[in-house]
C-alpha cells in the first residue's frame, strides 16, 4: 500500500508526457501547413501583378549608396521593432532596376527623389549615372526633383532628361577637399605621445595625432588628387547640362553677386544659370506626371511602380555556371567582420568558398575600402593568388576607393578596373603608439616591478615608448613596406623600385594610377563582370553570384543581447573642455578620430602595421 503514491504519481507524469508530446506534433504539424500553404501560392498563386503600359518607376533612394548593406543581425532586428526603414539602398540593386526599366515596354520613365540620398562615391555615382543614361539611351525620359540638392545629388541629377527643384529648395556645389583637424597640441595637454613608425613620404594618415598641419608632401598630394577630382566632377555636370566648359567655376566665383541680384532666391538663381530645367512642388511634378502617363484613379496619382516593388521582381538565377562576387568594402580588420566591413579570415573564406565551389568560374572582387590591417589584407590577397592558381580567373573591379589595404588585396588579379575617379594607391606602411606616461604623472601614478626582460613591460602604455621597441616596430614597418612593394612589382610586372616611385604613399585617381601601371583599365563594374565572363569563356548567358558570410543561429543570439567589440571599446579621453567650446559636429568628429586612434592600441597584438590611407571618398 505505500507504493500506490509512488505509481499514481508515474502515471499521472505519463499523462502529462503524452500530452505534451501530442501537443507538440500537432503545433509543429500546423506550421509546416501554413509553410506549404504559403509555398503553393507563391508558386500558384499568379505572381505580381502585371505592370500596365506607361508606368513609371519612381526611384526614391534613401540613406547611402553602398556596396553592401552594413550592420548584424542585431541592428536589422532593432530596425524593424523600431519600424525603421533600410537606411542604405545596394548599388547592385539600383543598377538591377534601372537596366530592367530600360528593357521592359511598359516602364515608360523614370523619377529620381532625391531629398533622402545621403553618401556615395565619385566611382559609385558614376556608375549609377550611367545608369541612367541607358535608361535616355533606349528612348525613357528620366525625372529627377529635389528639394535640396547638395553636390552629390546633382552629379546623379544632372544625368536625368530634365531638372527640376523645389521653388524653396536648397542649392550647393562646393567643390573637393578637406581640412582636417590636428591635435599635437591638444594630445600634449592631455599628456599623451603619440609615437609614429612609417614608411612613406606622402603617407599622411598618422599626421593628425603628431602634427598641427599637414606636411608639404600631404598638401602637395592632395591637391594632385582634388584637382583631378574637380575637373572630371566639373566636366561632367557641364556634359550632363550641355553648358560650355567651364561654367560651374563661373557660377561658383560669381556667387555672391548673383544671389544679391536674385534676392536670395536660390531657385531664380540656378534656373537662370540653367542648373534646373523648372521649380517644381511635389504635387505638380505629380500632376505633370499624369498628364504624361496614365491616371492611378485608385491611387489619384500617375501609374507608376516603387523601386522596392520592381527589384522584387528581378530574380537571381539559382543554378548554372556562374560569376562568383565578393564585395570587399570598409575598413579591413583581423579575424572576422560583420557585412559592410572586411575581416581578415571572413573574407579570406569567402573567397576559398567561392574557389571551392565547382559553378564558380571566375571571380570578381568588388573593392571599395581605404584599407587597414596589413597582415587581414594578405590573408585576403594570398586566397586569390591561391584561386588564379586552381585555375580559375581574378578580375578586381574597384569601387570609390581602393587605397592602401584595399590596392593590397586587389594585386592577386588577372586585371584591375577601376573607375576614372577611384582614389587607389597609397602604398606604404605605419604603426602608431600612442602612451600616456604624462598623463599617469599628472594624475600622480607609478609603475614600477620586475620584468626578466625588457621587452615584458615594452607595451605598457603609461611608460614612454623604449628607444629599442621602437626600433623594432620601424624594422617591422619598413619590411612589410618592401613585402608591399615587392609583391605589387610582381603584380604589375615591373620592379620595386619603379613601384617606390609611385608608392610612398602617394593617392592617385583611378586614370592617375593607370597612368603609372597601378591598374590595368578604366571601366566600370559591369566591365568587370564582362571580362570575368570572357576570361573564363563563359559567353553572354552567365549567372552573377554573389558570395556572403551567413551569420550562424548562435551568432544572431549572441549579436541580438550583445554590442559588437568595436561598439565595446571606448577612448579614454575627458572631452568636457571641448563640449564646452565646440560645437557638437565639431567634438563628435574629434572623438571618432581620437576613438580610432584608441582602436589601434586596443588589440591583442602590441603593435599593428596599418595600410591605411584615411581618405574618404568625395
Amino acid at each position: 500500500m505505500s507504493f500506490k503514491p509512488l505509481t499514481t504519481l508515474r502515471r499521472g507524469f505519463g499523462m502529462f508526457w503524452r500530452a505534451l508530446d501530442a501537443t507538440r506534433r500537432t503545433v509543429l504539424n500546423l506550421l509546416f501547413l501554413i509553410i506549404v500553404i504559403i509555398l503553393l501560392v507563391a508558386i500558384f498563386g499568379g505572381g505580381a501583378k502585371p505592370i500596365g503600359a506607361k508606368t513609371a518607376l519612381v526611384l526614391e533612394i534613401k540613406g547611402d549608396i553602398v556596396e553592401q548593406h552594413s550592420g548584424n543581425f542585431r541592428d536589422a532586428f532593432m530596425s524593424n521593432v523600431r519600424g525603421d526603414s533600410q537606411r542604405s539602398v545596394q548599388l547592385r540593386d539600383l543598377l538591377t532596376v534601372l537596366d530592367g526599366a530600360a528593357k521592359n515596354k511598359n516602364i515608360s520613365s523614370v523619377v529620381l527623389m532625391l531629398d533622402e540620398m545621403d553618401g556615395a562615391g565619385l566611382a559609385t555615382l558614376h556608375e549609377v549615372g550611367s545608369a541612367i543614361d541607358r535608361v535616355k539611351a533606349a528612348g525613357k525620359p528620366v525625372i529627377a526633383w529635389g528639394g535640396s540638392y547638395d553636390q552629390k545629388r546633382y552629379l546623379l541629377a544632372s544625368h536625368a532628361s530634365e531638372v527640376y527643384m523645389h521653388p524653396m529648395g536648397f542649392f550647393m556645389i562646393e567643390g573637393f577637399g578637406r581640412q582636417r583637424n590636428y591635435y599635437r597640441d591638444a594630445l600634449d595637454k592631455l599628456g599623451v605621445t603619440v609615437n609614429l613608425m612609417k614608411v612613406g613620404a606622402y603617407k599622411s594618415a598618422a599626421e593628425p595625432y603628431i602634427a598641427n598641419g599637414p606636411s608639404p608632401a600631404a598638401s602637395e598630394a592632395e591637391a594632385y588628387l582634388y584637382d583631378a577630382l574637380w575637373e572630371g566632377y566639373t566636366s561632367d555636370v557641364e556634359k550632363n547640362r550641355k553648358m560650355a566648359p567651364g561654367t560651374v567655376m563661373k557660377i561658383i566665383n560669381g556667387l555672391p553677386k548673383m544671389m544679391e541680384e536674385a534676392k536670395g532666391d536660390i531657385g531664380k538663381l540656378a534656373l537662370e544659370n540653367k542648373l534646373v530645367d523648372g521649380l517644381k512642388t511635389r504635387d505638380e511634378i505629380r500632376e505633370m506626371m499624369i498628364k504624361r502617363g496614365e491616371k492611378d484613379s485608385e491611387k489619384k496619382s500617375f501609374r507608376q511602380i516603387a523601386f522596392s516593388d520592381y527589384l522584387e521582381r528581378h530574380h537571381e538565377k539559382l543554378f548554372g555556371d556562374a560569376i562568383g562576387v565578393v564585395v570587399a568594402a570598409g575598413e579591413i580588420t583581423d579575424g572576422s567582420a560583420s557585412p559592410g566591413a572586411i575581416g581578415g579570415v571572413s573574407t579570406a573564406n569567402l573567397i576559398r568558398k567561392a574557389r571551392e565551389d565547382d559553378q564558380i568560374k571566375a571571380i570578381v572582387l568588388r573593392v571599395d575600402s581605404p584599407g587597414g590591417s596589413a597582415y587581414a589584407s594578405e590573408l585576403i590577397r594570398r586566397e586569390l593568388e591561391l584561386t588564379r592558381a586552381a585555375g580559375k580567373p581574378v578580375v578586381v573591379s574597384m569601387g570609390s576607393v581602393a587605397a592602401s589595404g584595399g590596392y593590397w588585396i586587389s594585386m592577386a588579379s588577372d586585371e584591375i578596373i577601376a573607375d576614372r575617379s577611384t582614389v587607389t594607391g597609397s602604398i606604404g606602411v605605419f604603426s602608431l603608439i600612442p602612451t600616456a606616461d604624462k598623463v599617469a604623472d599628472k594624475l600622480g601614478i607609478h609603475t614600477a616591478g620586475h620584468t626578466t626582460t625588457w621587452l615584458a613591460g615594452a607595451t605598457n602604455p603609461l611608460r614612454p615608448l623604449d628607444p629599442r621597441f621602437g626600433q623594432l616596430i620601424q624594422s617591422s614597418v619598413t619590411r612589410i613596406y618592401a613585402e608591399f612593394t615587392s609583391k605589387a612589382a610582381v603584380a604589375r610586372k615591373t620592379t620595386p623600385a619603379k613601384i617606390d616611385e609611385v608608392g610612398q604613399g602617394r593617392v592617385w585617381t583611378g586614370l592617375q594610377a593607370q597612368e603609372r601601371g597601378l591598374v590595368d583599365t578604366i571601366g566600370s563594374y559591369g566591365d568587370a563582370l564582362r571580362s570575368a565572363a570572357k576570361r573564363a569563356k563563359l559567353g553572354d548567358d552567365y549567372r552573377v553570384a554573389y558570395i556572403e558570410r551567413d551569420d550562424t543561429a548562435f551568432e544572431r543570439a549572441l549579436e541580438l543581447f550583445g554590442a559588437t567589440s568595436a561598439q565595446a571599446i571606448t577612448i579614454q579621453v575627458k572631452m568636457g573642455l571641448l563640449e564646452a567650446t565646440l560645437p557638437n559636429s565639431a567634438v563628435a568628429e574629434a572623438g571618432k578620430e581620437l576613438a580610432w586612434l584608441s582602436d589601434l592600441s586596443a588589440g591583442r597584438k602590441p603593435f599593428q602595421a596599418i595600410t591605411h590611407c584615411m581618405c574618404g571618398t568625395p
